[in-house]
């Protein structure tokens, strides 16, 4: 990945990050939160959709909806994201890589009720990367847009399920046998898979690992609605190998080749 610093108009100080080789390229602020491997993942993890349709749920920049638009040219998608900074630089990448017959930016939040009465019961695919963090149980970061990123506010009464919220939030997006596609921390999979029963089955689990033989950093997720087939767990993915280098698969996936949870 490839970094230029650049300057939007005064407003703010832009990176333009070069993806996949430069297959892709996105603007994102200097300071704060910025789209990295986890994206590169979870994109690579999104199944065919053919002509399906998908919602990036919390996509800041965009940078996962636009990965998954420039591997699988059939699909259209639409970038739900709250910020109004960060929505706006999905507007400018979406132009940036010419996706705009493809791609819509929504700036909205997933817990409105009139935002996901909108959108209910529609997508074949919704991804999403959300805050890993709980608001009053983590440390904040001081800058705004990380903090947006990595904190999440519990839900009224889910204190302690705020994770779970997310979840069933993102579900109701789902049309008919329609998947959900999530990267995560490892410890969060209580919670996610309890949010999940009676509303995903045929979910599947990959392990991601910075290095063999370490405990994992990552889960990725994916479940389909309304289905009764059991969990499984995929065999692991591990990222570095000895010296620090992506391992041949790791690197595999940042060239843009996919990652198959099956």
């Amino acid at each position: 990945m490839g970094e230029v610093g650049q300057d939007l108009g005064g407003a703010a100080n832009i990176t333009l990050t070069a993806l996949l080789d430069g297959r892709l390229s996105v603007y994102q602020p200097c300071v704060g939160h910025k789209a990295g491997t986890d994206a590169i993942l979870l994109a690579a993890a999104a199944p065919n959709l053919g002509q399906g349709t998908f919602v990036d749920v919390g996509s800041g920049v965009g940078t996962v909806g636009l990965l998954v638009a420039l591997r699988q040219p059939d699909t259209t998608g639409l970038l739900l994201e709250r910020g109004p900074v960060v929505a706006d630089l999905a507007r400018r990448n979406v132009a940036l890589n010419d996706m705009g017959d493809r791609l819509r930016v929504l700036e909205a939040d997933l817990f409105d009720d009139a935002t996901r009465g909108t959108l209910r019961d529609k997508a074949d695919l919704v991804i999403t990367n959300p805050p890993f963090f709980l608001a009053g149980r983590s440390r904040v970061s001081p800058h705004p847009g990380k903090a947006a990123a990595h904190v999440l506010d519990a839900g009224p009464g889910e204190q302690h399920d705020g994770h779970g919220h997310w979840l069933r939030a993102a579900l109701s997006l789902l049309g008919p046998h329609g998947r959900l596609l999530m990267i995560h921390r490892p410890e969060s999979l209580p919670h996610l898979l309890a949010a999940a029963t009676g509303r995903l089955g045929e979910i599947r689990i990959m392990p991601i690992h910075a290095r063999a033989g370490d405990p994992a950093i990552r889960i990725l997720m994916m479940g389909t609605r309304g289905s009764r087939a059991p969990l499984t767990i995929a065999d692991r993915f591990v990222l570095h190998g000895v010296g620090g280098a992506f391992t041949p698969a790791a690197a595999a996936v940042h060239r843009g080749e996919p990652l198959s949870l099956m």
